[in-house]
């Protein structure tokens, strides 16, 4: 296995470490605490409290922020806690308390009358509850701790057994029996089970958490995949001169047609690291995950890796570019910068992977989805 690409071992917590932009504090609230932000590199502010909200910035470790008050989202483990709560700033976005240190931070004031109960009925809604069936040809389906293929796993159910869903929020794509589709259904204990593998009565999102989910959460047909990979991959040869066809076959492979988390989440097609917290120029943040790696001996352990993190799938295949460029392992196949095959051979023999078969899987894929009509010397 080359260096920077790794298997992934399930069950993990994905993490919401990395961006782009620093958030600067706004106007000062009299209400508001001074917190101080506790995380390896930085921190996404969202513009809700979930993970698949929309980013609109960053902040960076040991950074003061004012936090105008709290709410309740989705559960993220991180430096400091394990929380549910989100802190909301002064500048109008969300970070995870889990990344906060700060004094008691009040709770948000409900703005909206529909919010507050207004029957009777003594039970609350988050105890009214919807009976699922689970559905699977593909064994048993994980029950997880988050909304996510990375999340721990708290337990696992058969094909025929009934599941509470309380409500939903968006996720990791996934492919079911009955489905695929990015919805999570969270369950009475807390726990979240995969919408594509359970038949149920509709259920309402989430309170916090936004009803669609992101972009990168979603999944592309074969077809889709290509058409959204040309532009950056004949970029990627256009600077550094890796054939388009060879960028977007490895792609294809080693995410699975972009449904890895690592691509799903954090559109890294090439399981390509950071670096002592360093990410170059083309990627826009860091992410920890749970890994396995093996040894040349066989012997496999479970590790933490962190990997790039990029704002869009061009910004992936133009680092992918760059990263075989600057490497001097993979020199002799710039040789061949007109020739994909070629290119592919020599980048194999460099020990870009150890799977002997590695070559002839890139290149079967190059023939079947006919990607050389893509390599703009032609």
């Amino acid at each position: 296995m080359r260096q920077y690409a790794r298997r992934f071992a399930g069950p993990l917590l994905v993490f919401a470490v990395g961006a782009g932009l620093v958030a600067a504090p706004g106007v000062a609230n009299a209400a508001a605490v001074s917190a101080t932000i506790d995380v390896r590199t930085t921190l996404k502010v969202r513009s809700g409290p979930s993970l698949a909200a929309q980013v609109l910035g960053s902040v960076r470790d040991n950074q003061k922020v004012s936090a105008v008050c709290a709410v309740t989202g989705q559960s993220v483990r991180g430096s400091v806690r394990t929380t549910t709560q989100w802190d909301k700033l002064s500048t109008g976005g969300y970070v995870t308390h889990a990344y906060v240190r700060s004094g008691a931070i009040k709770r948000c004031a409900t703005t909206s009358p529909q919010a507050e109960a207004v029957k009777a009925k003594p039970a609350p809604a988050a105890t009214t509850y919807k009976v699922g069936t689970v559905r699977s040809a593909d064994g048993k389906v994980n029950i997880r701790s988050g909304p996510s293929t990375t999340a721990p796993v708290r337990r696992v159910v058969a094909s025929g057994v009934k599941v509470n869903g309380l409500c939903y929020v968006p996720g990791a794509m996934v492919n079911g029996t009955i489905r695929s589709t990015t919805q999570w259904n969270k369950l009475t204990d807390g726990n979240y089970i995969s919408h594509a593998y359970v038949v149920t009565a509709a259920l309402k999102p989430c309170p916090g958490t936004p009803a669609t989910p992101s972009a990168p959460a979603v999944a592309l047909t074969p077809e889709q995949f290509i058409k959204a990979a040309v532009p950056g991959a004949q970029l990627g040869w256009r600077e550094y001169g890796v054939p388009a066809s060879v960028t977007i076959a490895q792609a294809i492979l080693e995410s699975g047609w972009g449904r890895s988390g690592l691509a799903s989440v954090d559109r890294n097609y090439f399981g390509i690291k950071c670096q002592n917290g360093k990410y170059g120029t083309l990627a826009n943040g860091c992410h920890d995950y749970r890994t396995q790696e093996c040894t040349k001996a066989g012997n496999c352990f479970t590790t933490t890796a962190t990997f790039r993190t990029y704002a869009s799938m061009g910004h992936s295949f133009r680092d992918h570019g760059n990263f075989l460029r600057v490497n001097p392992r993979y020199s002799p196949a710039f040789n061949y910068t007109t020739n994909a095959n070629a290119f592919i051979w020599n980048v194999w023999k460099a020990g870009y992977a150890t799977d002997p078969n590695y070559y002839t899987k890139v290149t079967t894929l190059m023939a079947q989805q006919k990607l050389y009509q893509y390599d703009t010397w032609k």
